[in-house]
Order: C-alpha cells, then sequence, then structure tokens
C-alpha cells in the first residue's frame, strides 16, 4: 500500500493569491482536502476532480467536528494510504492547532510536513493599511489570543500593558470591552489607538479604527462581529497613508459574473483586483458539435478567401481542428475578419492577426465591413454558433458565397447550492456579455433569487444583449460604450464613482 502523507498547509489571511507556491503544490496533489472556515473556497478549484473534499470550519461555539475528531480524521486517511492536505486559515502554528495536530500525527508515526502561511496579524493589518512595526511607532509585534483555553483564565494585563510594540488580538470579538478595560487598567493610555479588522483581506474586509476609551464606553462594541482583529499601538495613525486595500474603487462591491466558465477568468480578475467580490456564475456551457462538417472545411480552405469568426470560442474549436491535421500556413491566403477584442486576442494566441474588426462589435458593423471588401467571387467560411443571429449571411449572401459551419452550441449550466446562497445574499451589479447569458440566468434562478436582485444594477455589453434583457422584462441600467469587456468594467467604474 501506498505510504500516506499530511501537509499541514497555511492557506493565509483570506486572500487566495496569498497562500505559498508549495500550499498551492499540495492542494494540486492531495487525495483529500480538510478545510477550515476561514480558508478561501477558491483555493479548492485547484484540486484534482478526484479529491475527497471534508469541511471542518468552526465558528464560535458552533463547531462542524471537534478538534480531537478532526485530528484522528487526518490520522485514519494517511494510514489508508492518502496524501492529505489540511488547509487552514492564516498559519497552522499561529493559534492554528497545528501543533496539536502534529503531535498526533507523530504519536501514530504518520509522515508530515508543515507549510507555512501568512498569518493574519500581519496579512490582515497591511491590508488595512497599518504596518506591524515602524520605526517610528513600533520596534516589537505581539500576536495574542483574546480567547483563552479555560474561560477562567485572564490574560496578563499587567505585562501587556507595559509593552511598546503592536498588539494583535486573535479570537477576541467577545472579549473586545474586556481587552481594552484590562489594558487600560494596567496603565495604557486610554487613547491608545485601536483597528478592528473584520474579515481581513477579503474583498468584504472592513476596518474602524477607534480608541481603547471609545470601547470601554461601548462605542463600537455592536459593530464587530467575528472573524475579526484587535490592533492596538500608534501604527494605527498610519492607515490614512498606507492604506491600498479598502480604497480601491471597486472596494466590498458584490459583483454577478454569468459568463461561461472557460471565459470568466479574465473578467473575474480584472474584478477582483478594483476590490470586488465577484460571484461566479456561470450561465452558459460550451458543448463542441460533431466536427465532421468543420473537418471537410478546412480540408478545402484553399477554396475560400475570407474566414470570419464572432467569437472566441469559434477561434478555439476551429483553430484546435486545424492544428489536428495541418498548421497555420493553411490560412496563409485568407483575409481573416473578427467580432470583438476577446475574438481577436483568442486569435492573436494562435500567432495569427485579423484583416477586419468593426469598431462597434455587432455584426451588421461586420457585414458593412465586408460589403465593402467582397466581390461575387469572394468565398466566406463562418465558422460559429448554433442558434446564431443570421445578420451576417442576410448582408452578404446576395454579394458573394458564404459558409456558415455550426461548430459549437451554447447549453445552460445547472446552479450548485453554493452559487444559489451567494445569490441570496443579493450583489451590487450583475454583468451581461450574451445574450444567451441572459436568457440563461433567468431561467436557472427561481423567485427567491429573483426577489433579492431586485434592485441590482443590470450592466449590458452591447444593443444585442440589451434587448434581449428587456425582452425579460427587466432594466438596464448602464450599457458599455465599447462592446467589450474591458467597456464593462469601465462601466462599472464609472457607476461605482457616482
Amino acid at each position: 500500500m501506498k505510504k500516506g502523507k499530511v501537509y499541514l498547509v497555511g492557506a493565509g489571511p483570506g486572500d487566495a493569491g496569498l497562500i505559498t507556491v508549495n500550499g498551492m503544490n499540495a492542494i494540486k496533489k492531495a487525495d483529500v482536502i480538510v478545510y477550515d472556515r476561514l480558508a478561501n473556497p477558491k483555493l479548492l478549484k485547484y484540486n484534482q476532480k478526484s479529491a475527497k473534499l471534508v469541511y471542518v470550519g468552526k465558528a464560535s461555539k458552533e463547531h462542524t467536528m471537534k478538534q480531537e475528531d478532526i485530528s484522528q480524521l487526518l490520522v485514519d486517511e494517511a494510514l489508508a494510504g492518502k496524501t492529505v492536505v489540511r488547509l487552514k486559515g492564516g498559519d497552522p502554528y499561529v493559534f492554528g492547532r497545528g501543533g496539536e495536530e502534529g503531535q498526533l500525527l507523530y504519536q501514530n508515526n504518520v509522515d508530515f510536513e508543515i507549510i507555512p502561511g501568512i498569518t493574519s496579524g500581519i496579512g490582515g493589518l497591511a491590508y488595512a493599511g497599518i504596518p506591524i512595526t515602524h520605526r517610528d511607532h513600533a520596534s516589537s509585534l505581539h500576536l495574542i489570543t483574546g480567547h483563552l483555553k479555560s474561560e477562567e483564565d485572564e490574560l496578563n494585563y499587567d505585562a501587556l500593558a507595559k509593552l511598546d510594540g503592536t498588539l494583535v488580538f486573535y479570537m477576541g470579538v467577545a472579549n473586545l470591552k474586556n481587552i481594552a478595560k484590562g489594558l487600560c487598567d494596567y496603565g495604557k493610555d486610554p487613547k491608545t489607538p485601536v483597528a478592528l479588522i473584520s474579515w481581513a483581506t477579503h474583498p468584504s474586509q472592513k476596518t474602524i479604527t477607534t480608541t481603547l476609551d471609545e470601547i470601554i464606553n461601548d462605542r463600537f462594541t455592536d459593530e464587530v462581529r467575528p472573524p475579526s482583529l484587535i490592533a492596538v499601538g500608534t501604527v494605527i495613525n498610519l492607515k490614512k497613508e498606507l492604506d491600498f486595500f479598502e480604497s480601491k474603487p471597486l472596494h466590498s462591491k458584490r459583483v454577478i459574473v454569468t459568463r461561461a466558465r472557460n471565459q470568466a477568468s479574465s473578467l473575474v480578475e480584472a474584478l477582483e483586483d478594483l476590490g470586488a467580490m465577484v460571484i461566479e456564475c456561470p450561465s452558459i456551457k460550451i458543448v463542441e458539435k460533431n466536427n465532421n462538417e468543420l473537418k471537410e472545411a478546412i480540408a478545402k480552405l484553399d477554396s475560400y478567401t475570407h474566414l470570419v469568426f464572432t467569437s472566441q470560442n469559434g477561434v478555439r474549436i476551429f483553430m484546435d481542428e486545424l492544428l489536428e491535421s495541418f498548421d497555420a500556413r493553411k490560412l496563409s491566403h485568407l483575409k481573416i475578419a473578427s467580432i470583438g477584442e476577446a475574438t481577436s486576442k483568442e486569435l492573436l494566441s494562435y500567432g495569427i492577426k485579423y484583416d477586419f474588426m468593426p469598431k462597434r462589435f455587432v455584426a451588421e458593423e461586420l457585414g458593412a465591413l465586408l460589403l465593402e471588401e467582397v466581390t461575387k467571387d469572394s468565398k466566406i467560411l463562418l465558422p460559429r454558433a448554433e442558434g446564431a443571429r443570421d445578420v451576417l449571411i442576410k448582408m452578404l449572401e446576395d454579394k458573394c458565397t458564404i459558409d456558415e459551419v455550426k461548430i459549437y452550441k451554447s447549453e445552460i449550466e445547472e446552479l450548485d447550492e453554493e452559487t444559489r446562497n451567494e445569490l441570496l445574499d443579493g450583489a451590487d451589479y450583475i454583468t451581461f456579455t450574451s445574450s444567451s447569458t441572459v436568457s440563461n440566468f433567468y431561467e436557472m434562478i427561481d423567485e427567491n433569487i429573483l426577489k433579492k436582485l431586485e434592485e441590482t444594477k443590470i450592466i449590458s455589453i452591447g444593443p444585442i444583449t440589451s434587448e434581449t434583457i428587456k425582452e425579460h422584462g427587466k432594466k438596464v441600467h448602464a450599457q458599455a460604450e465599447s462592446y467589450s469587456i474591458d467597456g464593462v468594467l469601465e462601466t462599472i467604474l464609472m457607476e461605482a464613482q457616482k
């Protein structure tokens, strides 16, 4: 039997991009992943499809599984020959009980490895614009649990109050007032700055700055919810100068993205870079059709004068089929037309530049361009989706020969429970980048979600999509000026600044 091994992996404080390379590599090869509430679920997209996922998250006084059972689960899976990742928020050894898990693994002769992570006390403060040390403010840092093993135990406030460094309390929300009072009772200046950081490094991160005496006077007690950090020290005064995260233009805005799974990444990444919390809800999946007709068209490419692409999916499927039997030289005699920046970028990824692209990314504009170009001897190959609009064909069929090849179709995606729950939390914006995303989305969701999204602002990529939105009885809040993903981003940014 294969010998099992356990990796105790720090997932970082919340932002999925803060995991280490070693941590990501462990996730990719794991047979079993045992993960926490504070480990970003996006990290689970990188596991093997066959991996077993076990959620053992803990909220205050609500434990999915007792710690002793979690530790034993790691032992049992490893002894069964599995590669196990214990994915923890922050760092396994900083209030993460990784030491206890490691001890039990050692006692059962299980091979294990620690992969450190960025602890929230450092990463969370950095994302809040607070340097945990600074020559003019703090020459030391102190990470303290605000939740002791026994409720009868109390922190050594006498020692803590005398420290000049930055104090960071984990898991201390329930004891917030006691912590502030304890520090002041033992001599800490009541006007010492305090930062209360909720959901550190997440798009929903919120930081409240206050002082110890204001906390004692119940100024902010009701506004703070776990998971939150409590930071104490004069470094907090630097937040105004060093805040980079909460000042992002789309910080804390919730945006629904409805593009197909294989197309959504660029839009999602761009929105997240701007600070948005993105809810990925692909409403279409791309299904390739039987490609015999495409094979035949490629075999006689020499007879065509023009090749027209209307989507990046069309480019990808066509080029993959072409390269199965030929190479790009097969296209050398053709003039190539493209609709849209995404389509043109996909072409460029195969080393091919377009000859024609309309300024406005709609079929009518491309048709007008081609009408000036083609003659009765021209022969156009149009590989595209089943059910696409027939505008191009109607515009060109009397002027030249145009052969349409239907190489894929769009089908409706299924709405999983996790996405459904996210949609029920509402959103600020929803983006639609095609008519099919609109129709499929409204078919996917139920009345409860529909009601929750009544006030959500609809952003459309262009006039054809906008028309479909209106046909579904919905109001287009804003339409992109340039019919592209960049145009959608610019539109959301402009709306957010109003």
